[in-house]
Protein backbone atom coordinates (compact mmCIF):
# COMPACT_ATOMS: atom_id res chain seq x y z
CA UNK A 1 0.00 0.00 0.00
CA UNK A 2 1.50 3.42 -0.90
CA UNK A 3 1.75 5.93 1.27
CA UNK A 4 -0.78 8.04 -0.14
CA UNK A 5 -3.74 5.39 0.54
CA UNK A 6 -2.19 4.84 3.92
CA UNK A 7 -3.00 8.41 4.82
CA UNK A 8 -6.56 7.98 3.79
CA UNK A 9 -7.08 5.12 6.07
CA UNK A 10 -6.03 7.65 8.57
CA UNK A 11 -7.62 10.57 7.64
CA UNK A 12 -10.57 11.83 10.29
CA UNK A 13 -14.29 12.12 9.51
CA UNK A 14 -14.33 15.79 9.96
CA UNK A 15 -11.01 15.81 7.25
CA UNK A 16 -12.74 13.57 4.82
CA UNK A 17 -15.98 15.55 4.76
CA UNK A 18 -14.21 18.38 3.99
CA UNK A 19 -12.45 17.24 1.26
CA UNK A 20 -15.17 15.39 0.02
CA UNK A 21 -16.99 18.86 -0.27
CA UNK A 22 -14.31 20.10 -1.84
CA UNK A 23 -14.21 17.50 -4.43
CA UNK A 24 -10.48 16.82 -3.84
CA UNK A 25 -11.39 13.32 -2.55
CA UNK A 26 -14.00 10.63 -2.89
CA UNK A 27 -14.97 8.60 -0.82
CA UNK A 28 -14.80 5.69 -3.06
CA UNK A 29 -11.32 6.02 -2.81
CA UNK A 30 -11.09 6.75 0.86
CA UNK A 31 -13.19 3.07 1.13
CA UNK A 32 -10.62 1.16 -1.37
CA UNK A 33 -7.86 2.34 0.85
CA UNK A 34 -9.16 0.74 3.90
CA UNK A 35 -10.64 -2.31 2.18
CA UNK A 36 -7.00 -2.89 0.41
CA UNK A 37 -5.96 -2.31 4.87
CA UNK A 38 -8.40 -4.73 6.09
CA UNK A 39 -6.87 -7.28 3.94
CA UNK A 40 -3.61 -6.96 4.84
CA UNK A 41 -3.93 -6.10 8.31
CA UNK A 42 -6.77 -7.89 9.79
CA UNK A 43 -5.50 -11.28 9.69
CA UNK A 44 -3.21 -10.42 12.01
CA UNK A 45 -5.56 -8.53 14.55
CA UNK A 46 -8.76 -10.21 14.03
CA UNK A 47 -10.62 -6.98 14.37
CA UNK A 48 -13.35 -7.79 11.69
CA UNK A 49 -16.08 -10.27 11.99
CA UNK A 50 -18.37 -9.72 8.76
CA UNK A 51 -17.72 -7.47 5.35
CA UNK A 52 -19.72 -5.91 3.29
CA UNK A 53 -17.39 -4.51 0.21
CA UNK A 54 -19.34 -4.56 -2.67
CA UNK A 55 -22.24 -2.84 -1.46
CA UNK A 56 -19.80 -0.09 0.82
CA UNK A 57 -18.74 0.12 -3.40
CA UNK A 58 -22.31 1.26 -4.80
CA UNK A 59 -22.87 3.45 -1.94
CA UNK A 60 -19.59 5.26 -2.13
CA UNK A 61 -20.20 5.94 -5.87
CA UNK A 62 -23.28 7.48 -4.94
CA UNK A 63 -21.95 9.67 -2.12
CA UNK A 64 -19.37 10.49 -4.64
CA UNK A 65 -21.93 11.29 -7.17
CA UNK A 66 -24.05 13.61 -4.88
CA UNK A 67 -20.88 15.61 -3.49
CA UNK A 68 -19.14 15.65 -7.59
CA UNK A 69 -22.47 17.49 -8.23
CA UNK A 70 -22.73 19.72 -5.38
CA UNK A 71 -26.30 18.10 -4.17
CA UNK A 72 -27.28 17.88 -0.44
CA UNK A 73 -25.50 16.16 1.34
CA UNK A 74 -26.15 14.20 5.25
CA UNK A 75 -23.54 15.25 8.02
CA UNK A 76 -21.78 11.62 7.22
CA UNK A 77 -22.37 11.10 3.87
CA UNK A 78 -19.69 8.72 2.72
CA UNK A 79 -17.92 8.14 5.95
CA UNK A 80 -16.72 4.42 6.36
CA UNK A 81 -18.51 3.46 9.91
CA UNK A 82 -17.40 -0.02 11.21
CA UNK A 83 -20.18 -1.43 13.44
CA UNK A 84 -19.96 -3.70 16.12
CA UNK A 85 -20.94 -7.02 15.92
CA UNK A 86 -23.23 -7.07 18.93
CA UNK A 87 -25.11 -3.79 18.03
CA UNK A 88 -28.37 -5.10 16.03
CA UNK A 89 -28.52 -4.23 12.02
CA UNK A 90 -32.12 -5.02 10.50
CA UNK A 91 -32.08 -7.66 8.25
CA UNK A 92 -28.19 -8.69 9.02
CA UNK A 93 -26.55 -11.27 10.82
CA UNK A 94 -25.34 -10.03 14.67
CA UNK A 95 -23.42 -12.58 16.58
CA UNK A 96 -22.75 -10.62 19.63
CA UNK A 97 -19.67 -12.96 19.71
CA UNK A 98 -21.75 -16.24 20.61
CA UNK A 99 -21.93 -19.35 18.37
CA UNK A 100 -25.19 -19.15 20.07
CA UNK A 101 -26.52 -16.20 17.62
CA UNK A 102 -23.92 -17.21 14.76
CA UNK A 103 -27.21 -16.75 12.54
CA UNK A 104 -29.28 -14.53 14.34
CA UNK A 105 -30.61 -11.86 12.18
CA UNK A 106 -32.20 -9.32 14.02
CA UNK A 107 -35.84 -7.39 13.07
CA UNK A 108 -34.58 -3.91 13.80
CA UNK A 109 -31.76 -1.91 13.93
CA UNK A 110 -30.30 -0.49 17.32
CA UNK A 111 -31.47 3.50 17.12
CA UNK A 112 -28.35 4.97 17.29
CA UNK A 113 -26.95 2.40 14.53
CA UNK A 114 -30.41 3.48 12.44
CA UNK A 115 -29.29 7.08 13.05
CA UNK A 116 -25.10 6.49 11.27
CA UNK A 117 -26.96 4.53 8.47
CA UNK A 118 -29.35 7.29 7.47
CA UNK A 119 -26.68 10.35 8.12
CA UNK A 120 -24.81 9.01 5.33
CA UNK A 121 -22.16 6.63 7.20
CA UNK A 122 -21.55 3.90 5.16
CA UNK A 123 -20.98 0.06 7.20
CA UNK A 124 -18.37 -1.86 5.67
CA UNK A 125 -17.62 -4.08 8.46
CA UNK A 126 -18.53 -5.55 11.53
CA UNK A 127 -16.27 -5.50 14.83
CA UNK A 128 -15.34 -8.19 17.26
CA UNK A 129 -16.36 -8.26 20.72
CA UNK A 130 -16.46 -10.55 23.61
CA UNK A 131 -18.98 -12.97 23.63
CA UNK A 132 -22.59 -11.02 24.90
CA UNK A 133 -19.85 -8.07 25.82
CA UNK A 134 -19.30 -9.86 28.79
CA UNK A 135 -15.19 -9.10 29.16
CA UNK A 136 -13.03 -6.03 28.55
CA UNK A 137 -10.66 -8.45 26.62
CA UNK A 138 -12.09 -9.37 23.39
CA UNK A 139 -12.15 -12.89 22.28
CA UNK A 140 -15.24 -15.23 22.10
CA UNK A 141 -15.49 -18.85 20.89
CA UNK A 142 -17.24 -17.96 17.84
CA UNK A 143 -14.42 -15.32 16.47
CA UNK A 144 -11.28 -15.97 18.56
CA UNK A 145 -8.82 -13.26 20.03
CA UNK A 146 -8.46 -9.78 18.85
CA UNK A 147 -5.52 -8.22 19.03
CA UNK A 148 -3.79 -4.78 19.43
CA UNK A 149 -2.58 -2.96 16.44
CA UNK A 150 -0.16 -1.35 18.27
CA UNK A 151 1.63 -4.98 19.65
CA UNK A 152 -0.81 -7.86 18.94
CA UNK A 153 0.53 -9.96 21.92
CA UNK A 154 -1.76 -7.62 23.91
CA UNK A 155 -5.14 -6.97 24.13
CA UNK A 156 -6.97 -4.56 22.56
CA UNK A 157 -9.60 -4.22 25.27
CA UNK A 158 -13.02 -4.87 25.40
CA UNK A 159 -16.05 -5.50 24.94
CA UNK A 160 -15.39 -3.29 21.69
CA UNK A 161 -12.07 -4.30 21.07
CA UNK A 162 -12.82 -5.02 17.25
CA UNK A 163 -14.14 -1.04 16.68
CA UNK A 164 -10.44 -0.04 18.92
CA UNK A 165 -8.14 -2.37 16.96
CA UNK A 166 -10.11 -1.42 13.64
CA UNK A 167 -9.51 2.64 14.13
CA UNK A 168 -5.91 2.29 15.36
CA UNK A 169 -4.97 0.00 12.44
CA UNK A 170 -6.73 2.14 9.89
CA UNK A 171 -9.46 -0.10 9.07
CA UNK A 172 -12.32 2.35 9.18
CA UNK A 173 -12.39 6.23 9.89
CA UNK A 174 -15.29 5.78 12.70
CA UNK A 175 -16.37 2.92 14.35
CA UNK A 176 -19.02 2.59 17.11
CA UNK A 177 -19.45 0.77 20.73
CA UNK A 178 -21.49 -0.14 23.90
CA UNK A 179 -20.56 1.05 27.73
CA UNK A 180 -21.99 -1.41 29.80
CA UNK A 181 -18.46 -1.24 32.38
CA UNK A 182 -16.02 0.38 29.92
CA UNK A 183 -16.13 -1.40 26.69
CA UNK A 184 -15.47 2.08 24.83
CA UNK A 185 -13.26 3.97 27.17
CA UNK A 186 -11.18 0.80 27.57
CA UNK A 187 -10.42 0.17 23.74
CA UNK A 188 -9.98 3.72 23.14
CA UNK A 189 -7.07 3.76 25.71
CA UNK A 190 -5.47 1.02 24.85
CA UNK A 191 -5.31 1.93 21.09
CA UNK A 192 -4.65 5.78 21.53
CA UNK A 193 -8.33 7.09 20.58
CA UNK A 194 -11.04 9.08 21.61
CA UNK A 195 -14.46 7.43 23.08
CA UNK A 196 -17.38 9.10 24.51
CA UNK A 197 -19.71 7.67 27.16
CA UNK A 198 -22.55 9.39 26.97
CA UNK A 199 -24.98 10.64 30.45
CA UNK A 200 -27.54 7.93 30.82
CA UNK A 201 -30.69 8.40 28.55
CA UNK A 202 -28.93 11.12 26.21
CA UNK A 203 -28.72 7.90 23.26
CA UNK A 204 -31.27 5.60 22.98
CA UNK A 205 -30.44 1.95 23.44
CA UNK A 206 -31.82 -0.92 21.66
CA UNK A 207 -34.97 -3.21 22.37
CA UNK A 208 -32.41 -5.78 24.20
CA UNK A 209 -31.70 -3.84 27.51
CA UNK A 210 -34.68 -1.17 27.53
CA UNK A 211 -34.19 0.92 30.62
CA UNK A 212 -31.05 -0.82 31.65
CA UNK A 213 -29.28 2.02 33.19
CA UNK A 214 -25.86 0.35 32.61
CA UNK A 215 -25.40 0.44 28.71
CA UNK A 216 -24.79 3.08 26.97
CA UNK A 217 -23.90 3.31 23.06
CA UNK A 218 -21.47 5.57 21.82
CA UNK A 219 -18.97 6.85 19.39
CA UNK A 220 -15.18 5.75 19.23
CA UNK A 221 -13.00 7.81 17.40
CA UNK A 222 -9.49 9.28 15.74
CA UNK A 223 -10.56 12.98 17.41
CA UNK A 224 -13.01 14.66 19.20
CA UNK A 225 -14.65 16.33 16.41
CA UNK A 226 -14.96 13.10 15.21
CA UNK A 227 -16.81 11.85 18.17
CA UNK A 228 -19.22 15.33 18.45
CA UNK A 229 -20.05 14.67 14.86
CA UNK A 230 -20.88 10.98 15.43
CA UNK A 231 -22.68 12.25 18.97
CA UNK A 232 -24.99 14.43 17.33
CA UNK A 233 -25.94 12.19 15.17
CA UNK A 234 -26.71 9.52 17.71
CA UNK A 235 -28.41 11.65 20.54
CA UNK A 236 -31.19 12.48 20.88
CA UNK A 237 -35.10 11.10 22.00
CA UNK A 238 -35.87 8.00 20.19
CA UNK A 239 -39.79 6.67 20.18
CA UNK A 240 -38.74 3.01 21.05
CA UNK A 241 -36.64 4.01 24.14
CA UNK A 242 -38.78 5.33 26.71
CA UNK A 243 -35.84 6.44 28.67
CA UNK A 244 -33.97 9.02 25.64
CA UNK A 245 -33.86 12.30 26.88
CA UNK A 246 -36.00 14.69 25.44
CA UNK A 247 -33.14 17.39 25.36
CA UNK A 248 -30.76 16.79 22.80
CA UNK A 249 -27.22 18.56 23.60
CA UNK A 250 -25.17 20.03 20.42
CA UNK A 251 -21.91 19.44 20.55
CA UNK A 252 -19.34 21.85 18.72
CA UNK A 253 -17.05 20.56 16.58
CA UNK A 254 -14.34 23.00 18.39
CA UNK A 255 -13.18 23.46 21.76
CA UNK A 256 -12.46 27.01 23.60
CA UNK A 257 -10.19 28.08 26.23
CA UNK A 258 -10.45 26.05 29.98
CA UNK A 259 -8.64 28.33 31.72
CA UNK A 260 -9.34 28.82 35.21
CA UNK A 261 -11.22 25.38 35.35
CA UNK A 262 -10.59 23.34 38.51
CA UNK A 263 -10.40 19.92 37.87
CA UNK A 264 -9.71 16.92 40.91
CA UNK A 265 -7.18 14.33 40.05
CA UNK A 266 -7.36 11.03 41.00
CA UNK A 267 -5.26 8.55 39.86
CA UNK A 268 -6.54 5.33 41.85
CA UNK A 269 -10.24 6.17 42.46
CA UNK A 270 -9.52 5.40 46.15
CA UNK A 271 -8.97 1.53 45.68
CA UNK A 272 -7.31 0.39 42.67
CA UNK A 273 -3.73 -0.71 42.16
CA UNK A 274 -1.81 1.10 39.06
CA UNK A 275 1.01 0.60 37.30
CA UNK A 276 3.63 2.98 37.35
CA UNK A 277 3.83 3.64 33.74
CA UNK A 278 0.02 4.49 33.88
CA UNK A 279 0.59 6.96 37.11
CA UNK A 280 3.18 8.87 35.33
CA UNK A 281 0.77 9.36 32.08
CA UNK A 282 -1.71 10.49 34.55
CA UNK A 283 0.30 13.41 36.43
CA UNK A 284 1.42 14.38 32.80
CA UNK A 285 -1.74 14.57 31.74
CA UNK A 286 -2.83 16.62 34.98
CA UNK A 287 0.46 19.14 34.11
CA UNK A 288 -1.16 19.32 30.74
CA UNK A 289 -4.15 20.25 31.69
CA UNK A 290 -1.94 22.99 34.29
CA UNK A 291 -0.38 24.51 31.07
CA UNK A 292 -3.94 25.49 30.01
CA UNK A 293 -4.30 27.46 32.79
CA UNK A 294 -6.41 24.89 34.92
CA UNK A 295 -5.78 24.31 38.77
CA UNK A 296 -5.86 20.96 39.21
CA UNK A 297 -5.33 19.20 42.53
CA UNK A 298 -5.12 15.45 43.32
CA UNK A 299 -7.93 14.17 46.05
CA UNK A 300 -8.78 11.19 48.06
CA UNK A 301 -11.81 9.33 46.80
CA UNK A 302 -13.58 7.32 49.98
CA UNK A 303 -14.56 5.00 47.81
CA UNK A 304 -14.35 1.27 48.56
CA UNK A 305 -13.82 -1.58 45.88
CA UNK A 306 -16.43 -3.85 48.08
CA UNK A 307 -18.98 -1.15 47.51
CA UNK A 308 -18.29 0.16 43.93
CA UNK A 309 -17.30 -3.45 42.40
CA UNK A 310 -19.98 -5.44 43.84
CA UNK A 311 -22.62 -3.12 43.04
CA UNK A 312 -21.73 -3.36 39.45
CA UNK A 313 -20.50 -7.24 39.37
CA UNK A 314 -24.53 -7.40 40.40
CA UNK A 315 -26.59 -5.30 37.83
CA UNK A 316 -23.92 -7.33 35.64
CA UNK A 317 -24.79 -10.74 36.20
CA UNK A 318 -28.37 -9.96 36.71
CA UNK A 319 -28.58 -8.55 33.24
CA UNK A 320 -26.05 -11.34 31.44
CA UNK A 321 -29.00 -13.91 33.77
CA UNK A 322 -32.02 -11.68 32.82
CA UNK A 323 -31.11 -11.55 28.86
CA UNK A 324 -29.37 -14.58 28.33
CA UNK A 325 -30.43 -17.09 31.12
CA UNK A 326 -32.28 -19.29 28.73
CA UNK A 327 -29.27 -19.83 26.44
CA UNK A 328 -27.91 -22.19 29.24
CA UNK A 329 -31.00 -24.98 28.20
CA UNK A 330 -29.87 -25.57 24.62
CA UNK A 331 -26.41 -23.69 24.33
CA UNK A 332 -24.50 -24.43 27.34
CA UNK A 333 -21.40 -26.01 25.47
CA UNK A 334 -20.79 -23.39 22.77
CA UNK A 335 -20.58 -20.64 25.76
CA UNK A 336 -17.19 -19.47 27.28
CA UNK A 337 -17.53 -21.08 30.94
CA UNK A 338 -16.79 -17.78 32.31
CA UNK A 339 -19.87 -16.50 30.91
CA UNK A 340 -21.93 -19.39 32.26
CA UNK A 341 -20.35 -18.67 35.40
CA UNK A 342 -21.96 -15.06 35.28
CA UNK A 343 -25.08 -16.43 34.37
CA UNK A 344 -25.35 -18.09 36.98
CA UNK A 345 -23.82 -15.98 39.50
CA UNK A 346 -27.30 -13.80 38.24
CA UNK A 347 -29.66 -16.98 38.46
CA UNK A 348 -28.72 -17.06 42.38
CA UNK A 349 -29.05 -13.45 43.57
CA UNK A 350 -32.04 -12.42 45.32
CA UNK A 351 -34.28 -9.05 44.80
CA UNK A 352 -32.91 -7.79 48.14
CA UNK A 353 -29.00 -8.08 46.83
CA UNK A 354 -30.73 -6.09 43.77
CA UNK A 355 -32.51 -3.41 45.02
CA UNK A 356 -29.51 -2.63 47.92
CA UNK A 357 -27.39 -1.56 44.70
CA UNK A 358 -29.68 1.27 44.60
CA UNK A 359 -28.81 2.30 47.72
CA UNK A 360 -24.86 1.66 47.01
CA UNK A 361 -25.43 4.05 44.19
CA UNK A 362 -26.31 6.60 46.13
CA UNK A 363 -24.09 6.57 48.17
CA UNK A 364 -20.85 5.80 46.02
CA UNK A 365 -22.73 9.23 44.07
CA UNK A 366 -23.12 11.13 47.68
CA UNK A 367 -19.28 10.50 48.09
CA UNK A 368 -17.89 11.67 45.05
CA UNK A 369 -19.95 14.59 45.10
CA UNK A 370 -18.21 15.57 47.92
CA UNK A 371 -15.07 14.67 47.20
CA UNK A 372 -15.71 17.50 44.13
CA UNK A 373 -17.15 19.96 46.09
CA UNK A 374 -15.26 22.91 44.37
CA UNK A 375 -13.98 20.84 41.26
CA UNK A 376 -15.61 20.82 37.52
CA UNK A 377 -14.33 17.83 36.89
CA UNK A 378 -12.75 14.74 37.78
CA UNK A 379 -9.85 13.04 35.70
CA UNK A 380 -8.12 9.41 36.50
CA UNK A 381 -6.78 6.38 34.20
CA UNK A 382 -9.15 3.94 32.10
CA UNK A 383 -7.17 1.64 32.65
CA UNK A 384 -4.74 0.47 35.67
CA UNK A 385 -2.08 -1.47 32.85
CA UNK A 386 -1.49 -2.03 29.34
CA UNK A 387 -0.09 -5.57 29.79
CA UNK A 388 -3.23 -7.62 29.45
CA UNK A 389 -2.05 -10.62 27.52
CA UNK A 390 -4.51 -10.90 23.97
CA UNK A 391 -5.88 -14.81 25.30
CA UNK A 392 -5.99 -13.93 28.63
CA UNK A 393 -8.52 -15.66 30.69
CA UNK A 394 -11.17 -13.36 32.72
CA UNK A 395 -10.11 -15.27 35.53
CA UNK A 396 -6.29 -16.00 35.38
CA UNK A 397 -3.99 -14.51 38.12
CA UNK A 398 -3.09 -10.48 37.53
CA UNK A 399 -0.50 -8.76 38.79
CA UNK A 400 0.49 -4.74 38.10
CA UNK A 401 3.93 -3.63 39.67
CA UNK A 402 4.58 -7.40 41.34
CA UNK A 403 1.00 -7.12 43.25
CA UNK A 404 -1.54 -9.24 42.69
CA UNK A 405 -5.16 -7.88 42.10
CA UNK A 406 -7.81 -10.00 43.99
CA UNK A 407 -10.30 -9.44 41.27
CA UNK A 408 -8.48 -9.79 38.17
CA UNK A 409 -11.63 -9.43 35.76
CA UNK A 410 -12.43 -6.14 36.92
CA UNK A 411 -9.60 -5.19 38.54
CA UNK A 412 -7.78 -3.69 36.06
CA UNK A 413 -9.81 -1.03 34.59
CA UNK A 414 -11.43 2.11 36.31
CA UNK A 415 -14.69 2.42 34.23
CA UNK A 416 -17.28 0.53 36.08
CA UNK A 417 -17.93 3.18 38.71
CA UNK A 418 -19.14 5.56 35.87
CA UNK A 419 -22.10 3.05 34.49
CA UNK A 420 -23.31 2.67 37.98
CA UNK A 421 -23.34 6.18 37.83
CA UNK A 422 -24.50 5.97 34.61
CA UNK A 423 -25.69 10.10 34.68
CA UNK A 424 -22.14 11.32 34.68
CA UNK A 425 -20.72 11.87 31.06
CA UNK A 426 -17.14 10.17 30.51
CA UNK A 427 -14.77 11.02 27.48
CA UNK A 428 -11.49 8.72 27.28
CA UNK A 429 -8.17 10.29 26.06
CA UNK A 430 -4.72 9.44 25.06
CA UNK A 431 -2.53 9.90 27.72
CA UNK A 432 0.59 8.29 26.55
CA UNK A 433 2.37 5.20 26.28
CA UNK A 434 3.48 2.42 27.85
CA UNK A 435 6.97 1.88 27.09
CA UNK A 436 7.00 -1.41 28.63
CA UNK A 437 4.37 -2.69 25.81
CA UNK A 438 4.56 0.08 23.40
CA UNK A 439 0.59 0.66 23.95
CA UNK A 440 -1.16 3.63 24.75
CA UNK A 441 -2.55 4.49 28.07
CA UNK A 442 -5.55 6.68 28.54
CA UNK A 443 -7.56 9.46 30.53
CA UNK A 444 -11.16 9.61 31.53
CA UNK A 445 -12.34 13.29 31.80
CA UNK A 446 -15.50 12.75 34.27
CA UNK A 447 -17.99 16.08 34.25
CA UNK A 448 -20.92 16.38 36.24
CA UNK A 449 -23.98 14.94 35.94
CA UNK A 450 -25.71 15.30 31.99
CA UNK A 451 -23.01 18.09 31.36
CA UNK A 452 -21.62 16.85 27.77
CA UNK A 453 -20.40 20.19 27.01
CA UNK A 454 -17.72 20.69 29.87
CA UNK A 455 -15.99 17.35 28.95
CA UNK A 456 -15.91 17.84 25.26
CA UNK A 457 -14.37 21.58 26.03
CA UNK A 458 -11.48 19.77 28.12
CA UNK A 459 -10.75 16.86 25.46
CA UNK A 460 -10.54 19.43 22.80
CA UNK A 461 -8.06 21.69 24.98
CA UNK A 462 -6.26 18.17 26.17
CA UNK A 463 -6.35 17.09 22.16
CA UNK A 464 -4.94 20.55 20.86
CA UNK A 465 -2.30 20.47 23.77
CA UNK A 466 -1.08 17.06 22.87
CA UNK A 467 0.69 15.97 19.78
CA UNK A 468 -1.76 14.93 17.92
CA UNK A 469 -2.71 11.28 17.62
CA UNK A 470 -4.20 10.79 14.38
CA UNK A 471 -0.60 10.59 12.93
CA UNK A 472 1.42 8.31 15.26
CA UNK A 473 0.24 4.84 13.16
CA UNK A 474 1.13 1.15 15.07
CA UNK A 475 3.55 -0.19 13.56
CA UNK A 476 1.68 -3.09 11.48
Amino acid sequence: MSKSDLDLCYLTATEAVAEFKAKTLSPVDVLRAQIARIEAVNPKLNAITHTHFDRALKEAQVAEGLYMRGAATRPLEGVTCAIKDGNPIKGEITTFGSKAFADFIPDESAPTVERLINAGAIVHCRTTTSELGHSAITKSPLWGVTRNAWNPEYSSGGSSGGAGSALAAGMTTLADGTDGGGSIRVPAALGGLFGYKPPYGRNPVDSLSPGETLVHYGPLARSVADCALMQNVMSGQHPRDLYSLPDQVVLPTSGESIRGRRIALSTDLGFYEVSKEVRENTLAAAETFRSLGCIVEEIQLPWQRESVEDAWLIRWQALLWAQCGDLLLNSRNDLDPFVVDLMEQGSRLDLRQFYRTHQTKHEVHQALVAAMSGYDLLIAPTTATTQIPADRHDTDPLLIDGKAISRPYVGWVLTPAFNLLSQYPVFGVPSGVDQTTTIPTGLQIIGPAYDDLAVFSAAYAFEAATQPWRFRRPPL
